[in-house]
Order: C-alpha cells, then structure tokens, then sequence
C-alpha cells in the first residue's frame, strides 16, 4: 500500500470556530487514546470527498495525540471499473457482477493484505474498495484488534444480490459507521454507530476569500462576473444529475436570460464512468456559451472551487442518490443560497425553507432557483442560519471527536 503524505494541522488553529464544549471533549477524550496507532485505508488521494476527509482527519488525529496514518491500495486500473459497479449496486442500480469480477476483486484484497505487516490499535476501512483486505489477512488481529468500516454510500435501497456478496466481508469488523440509520441493511449483525461528514474550514476550498478576490478568480474562465451564476460542484456523475441542472438551467433562462451555469467535477482515479458521463453532458450542454463545464484539467483547483461558490448567487446540488454531499456545507459555509435534492444526507445539512431549499424535480430547482435570483436578501439571509448550522455541526473537529468517541468505545468493550 501506499502511504500519503498528510502534512501537519494542529486543533489549536480552529479553535475560533468551535463551541467551547466541543474542544473540551476533544480534550477529554484524546488524553487516555495518546499513543495509539490509526490506519486509515482507501482507494485513492485525490479526487474525492472521502480523500478531502482524511487529509484534514489523519492530521487532526495526530494532533490529539495519536499516531495516525492513511495507506491507499495498489490496485489496477480495471479494478477501479468493478468498484465503480459496487458503487452504483450499492445505491440501487440494477448492475452486472461477474465471476470475473469477483476473481479480480479478491485478488486484489488479497494482494494488499500481504503488503500489511505493522501493528495498529485500530484499522478504518473506507467503502467498498479495500473492505475484503481485512478477509484476506493470514491474522487480522496481528493488525489490529479493532477493525472498522466506513461506508460513505447511501446504501438505503442496495442491489440486494451484491449486497449478498459483500455482507460475509462487513460482518467481520467490529463496527461498521453509517452516516444515517436508513443507510443500514437489514440483518447486518455487525455494532454501528452514525457519523456524517464534515468539512474543513481552514483548507484552501472552504477559507475565506474576499468578493473582489472571488470574482477575479472567477472572472479567469469567461464568466461575467456581472451576470447572475448559478452553480454545481460535484463529480461527472449520473447521481450527481448534471444534465438535470441543465434544464433547470434552460427554464431559468427562459425568465432570465442572464444567467449563466458552472459546472464543475474533479476527475477521480476510481472513477472511470466520469470520462464518459462528462463527454455525455458536454454534448447535452450543446455549446451553450453561457454553459461553462470545468473540472481539474482546466486548471480548476480548491482555491479556484472556493472562488467559484463564494461569487456564485445560487448553489445547487441536485442529486437523484446522495451520501452526504460535502459541497453542500461548503456553499452553507461561504453563506451561499443553496438548493439541494432531498435525498441522502442533504437533509441533514438544509432544513428546507429556513437554511436553504430541498427539491424533488427539475421543475422544483428552477422554481426555488429563481426565486432566489428575484428575492436575494431573503435568500441570503437563509444562506447565514445555514453557515451557523455548519459550523455547530459539519467541521471537521466534530468529526474527530466522534472517532475519539468510537475509539474509546471499542476499547471500554475489549476491556
């Protein structure tokens, strides 16, 4: 496996923007853990929001006082093409799962189980990638002698014959964290706990940029800057619904002509389906001028992202399935009107109507859309009681405190 490099973060350096008892716990919690070793696994370093994670995450944990790191698999590239289908399985996609699927995937798990040799206290398994590495060691408890999985997915409506296939492999961890109670498949018979994400407001996406700063940036890839934007951040993804937000684009236009639509992916190393699916939605788009598609080959980084939500008037994440969607508390937290499907854990980010807007069609966004774009006071005094939310519940220290929480957890049962 491959270790990355997470630089160094202290807790210290957020405390401004935390509730006093927040830190508190942290405290409280991190001093009997000091000393232990952490080993966060997954598939890639970039490109998705679980990587954003643990690069704020694995820092943080070491801050506390435990000795954290995080290892990614060494796969090839067509194994990326079977997880990709345990991905769209997993949220209810009717998929094909051969037998050569299954061969490429055990061998695998079973290649980087060789390559794990060091102890750890506890091992944290994110999705479905490196799940059966666990399975394949000759003694997981030589490893470690607590092994947790994580799954980022809403798994609320799974194929239920891959779930079947995947099940054995979960009901070997000691826990396994969901990020809400209806993502739990019935009959799982492994110890849960509820975690949902969080983002980091100090990292280059989500610090604060000054307006003339953001519209300079902005300004840098065609934009009118003096022209309403609506905008979605997210993978080239169908889940995502990016040629949804295209029509919801083409209704407001007919109100509006000028708006324009940013849409912008990063393109993920396990996610081959997104080279297709952004040649699709370039087509869809049909050279509209006022359609900009822009992903991380166009030079679009985090501090660009962040540019680009912060100037932005509406924000939209439009998903048909959703985890959690972290670029929803990103816009929340640049205290940007937010229009969100109501799907997964976006609902746990936007009480509709008071921090933002939950939709159900395409007909419904371009509604709440517009009518952001007509009564902008009222919207962006929404868009304040949803950064206050974001910071009482989806930054990164709380996320730290609660794997502190499970941590101390699983040890209290051991003992």
């Amino acid at each position: 496996m491959r270790v990355v490099n997470v630089g160094h973060k202290e807790i210290a350096e957020y405390r401004s923007l935390l509730l006093p008892e927040l830190v508190e716990d942290i405290e409280r919690l991190a001093e009997p853990l000091r000393g232990r070793r952490v080993l966060h696994i997954n598939a890639t370093s970039f490109g998705g929001g679980v990587a954003e994670i643990l690069y704020t995450l694995v820092p943080l944990m070491t801050s506390a006082g435990l000795q954290a790191e995080w290892n990614v698999i060494h796969v090839p590239p067509q194994f990326f093409g079977v997880t990709k289908t345990f991905h769209n399985g997993l949220q209810g996609a009717d998929v094909p799962f051969t037998d050569a699927d299954r061969q490429l995937y055990e061998y695998c798990a079973t290649a980087n189980a060789m390559l794990m040799s060091k102890p750890y206290d506890f091992v944290v398994v994110h999705d479905p990638q490196p799940l059966a590495v666990r399975h394949f060691l000759a003694d997981p408890l030589a490893v470690s002698p607590h092994w947790i999985w994580r799954c980022h997915i809403d798994t609320s409506t799974p194929s239920v014959a891959l779930y079947d296939y995947l099940m054995p492999f979960i009901r070997e961890y000691d826990r396994a964290i969901y990020t809400m109670p209806s993502y739990v498949p019935e009959g799982l018979g492994v110890p849960t706990s509820f975690i949902a994400p969080c983002i980091d407001p100090l990292a280059p996406k989500n610090m604060q940029l000054s307006a003339e700063d953001a519209r300079y940036i902005v300004r840098q890839f065609g934009i009118d800057v003096d022209r309403p934007l609506l905008l979605q951040v997210s993978r080239f993804d169908p889940w995502k619904d990016p040629l949804g937000v295209v029509d919801v684009y083409r209704i407001i236009k007919q109100s509006r002509p000028d708006v324009q639509l940013a849409l912008i992916g990063s393109m993920a190393s396990d996610d081959p389906e997104g080279w297709e699916y952004l040649d699709r939605l370039i087509r869809y788009a049909g050279g509209d001028g006022d359609v900009f598609i822009l992903s991380n080959l166009d030079n679009v980084g985090s501090v660009e992202i962040n540019a680009f939500q912060s100037h932005a008037d509406v924000v939209v994440q439009k998903s048909t399935r959703e985890g959690f969607g972290l670029t929803v508390a990103e816009a929340l937290w640049k205290a940007r009107p937010t229009v969100g499907g109501a799907v997964g854990g976006i609902p746990l980010q936007i009480e509709d109507g008071v921090s933002g807007y939950l939709v159900r069609s395409v007909a419904e966004c371009a509604e709440r859309c517009l009518q952001i774009l007509e009564d902008p006071g009222s919207a962006r005094h929404m868009a304040l009681t949803g950064k206050e939310h974001v910071r009482r519940n989806f930054l990164m220290p709380r996320l730290l405190r609660d794997y502190l929480r499970l941590f101390t957890e699983l040890e209290q049962e051991r003992t």
